[in-house]
């Protein structure tokens, strides 16, 4: 714990900053050696495996976890991920006038720790520029969290820079401990600049799974990142939770109606996905071609699209399996011919990050189409280890559907290509060494290391990745 000095340093302003923060690197190690509670938005969630999949990596490689969740589960299902995850769950009221005696409670305890009148000044500006209910429950759901922290936890790690970040700042400052956080895609394109530009001078260290995303957050971090405080941390994939697909890709090539190609998409069914884009484009092909679409994956767009596939005339060819268990979305990859994801902007300014459906979707020699939106072109080559069309151009993309349907050995080609860069660029265990090293864990030996001037990924041949 943090002395009342070393607080008042803390919220005296940008000039004290850089020597808190050598002060907790020393600590870091030490203060590691206790558990870590990981900030989520919600838990367990469908279509978050990829923090699921972090969460286990690093419980095996030892790190103490406690997860602190801001809402309940929504999906009625989970993961197998989740039932290996060892982390206790703690659950913050979602709203506060719920559990008004908790909020009370916590309000009667936290207001007596040294930090907090610093926390409530420092959430009073946040408010001023942003009057809105949420900013008040994420004050009242951080009382809650620093009441019942407890002294074993010493360190608060947040995922996503929007709502839980405010969190676990207004937590981190009312019970002087150190922060840090994972960004990743919407928190990060959605949140104003002067809200990114705070944390990320009062935050210890952040990642954030693309270069695009890293660039945009570099900027933004004092002295244009001079301490590195911002750095890329790939999600890769785990591929020994995606076994080697069993058959591989059929030479289906869309001339037999009784033979139809079998395309895939799974994403939520949200703006930034554009699968309204996805149904016109379809729409467009021609007649002469037989193809039909599985769509894995829940979202607040889902009944008007099936609406709008119908009105286009292609309501039969298409199939909405809302959300699916793991095992169910391997098993609609296996049966797959190739597969389609049609990103774009959204007009609220959000996009996708680098999507995770994508590398799984190239863990089974799965061809990928997909648009050149945010981080995607990082994974995918075009015309090399798949095809990137332009976003919201729906008649390139009807195309190049058009041209994926008629062609399988170049399906074939793109999905071997695919995997093999997957393989070599992406690995699940070289980022969470990586990630680990953050936490101060030591890496783990064969997996490579990081050349710690460039951030190149280097891999255990000792090329760079």
């Amino acid at each position: 714990m943090q002395s009342r000095r070393n607080l008042r340093l803390r919220s005296n302003g940008p000039r004290h900053r850089q020597a808190i923060r050598r002060q907790r690197f020393k600590q870091l190690n030490q203060a590691l050696k206790s558990p870590v509670a990981f900030i989520l938005k919600g838990y367990p969630r469908l279509s978050e495996t990829f923090i699921a999949q972090e969460i286990e990596a690093l419980e095996r490689r030892g790190l103490d976890i406690r997860i602190i969740s801001l809402r309940h589960p929504t999906d009625r299902t989970s993961h197998p991920v989740h039932g290996r995850i060892k982390a206790s769950i703690n659950y913050l009221p979602e709203y506060l006038y719920l559990e008004p005696l908790r909020v009370w409670r916590a309000w009667r305890i936290a207001r007596r720790l040294p930090g907090y009148a610093a926390a409530r000044r420092l959430w009073l500006g946040d408010l001023w520029r942003d009057r809105t209910p949420n900013r008040v429950r994420r004050f009242g759901q951080a009382l809650v969290l620093a009441a019942e922290l407890g002294n074993e936890v010493q360190h608060l790690h947040a995922h996503f820079l929007h709502t839980p970040a405010s969190v676990t700042r207004y937590a981190a400052h009312i019970t002087a401990r150190g922060w840090s956080c994972s960004a990743h895609a919407k928190d990060i394109w959605t949140s104003p600049a002067w809200e990114k530009r705070e944390k990320l001078a009062d935050l210890d260290w952040l990642v954030t799974c693309s270069q695009a995303a890293h660039d945009d957050l570099a900027a933004l971090a004092p002295g244009h990142n001079q301490n590195e405080t911002v750095s890329l941390v790939y999600h890769g994939l785990d591929l020994d939770q995606f076994a080697n697909r069993a058959e591989p890709p059929s030479k289906r090539d869309g001339s037999d109606p009784d033979q139809p190609v079998r395309i895939l998409s799974v994403g939520r069914a949200v703006a930034k996905k554009g699968y309204d884009d996805l149904i016109a484009a379809l729409a467009n092909l021609p007649s002469s071609l037989h193809w039909r679409l599985v769509h894995i994956g829940g979202g607040t767009l889902s009944e008007s699209l099936q609406q709008h596939a119908d009105q286009a005339g292609i309501g039969d060819w298409v199939e909405w399996r809302g959300a699916q268990s793991q095992e169910a979305v391997l098993a609609a990859y296996g049966a797959a011919d190739f597969f389609v994801l049609a990103s774009r902007i959204a007009a609220d300014g959000d996009r996708d990050g680098l999507p995770n459906v994508l590398m799984e979707a190239q863990s089974q020699g799965l061809a990928c189409l997909a648009t050149a939106v945010s981080a995607i072109p990082e994974l995918i080559t075009n015309g090399e280890t798949g095809v990137l069309v332009e976003a919201e151009n729906r008649a390139a993309l009807s195309n190049a559907l058009a041209d994926m349907i008629v062609k399988p050995a170049q399906r074939q080609r793109l999905g071997a290509a695919g995997e093999a860069r997957l393989r070599t660029h992406f690995s699940h265990n070289y980022w969470i060494d990586r990630l680990g090293v953050k936490f101060g864990l030591p890496p783990v030996d064969g997996e490579g290391y990081v050349d710690g001037k460039s951030g190149d990924a280097v891999n255990a041949s000792g090329n760079a990745g």
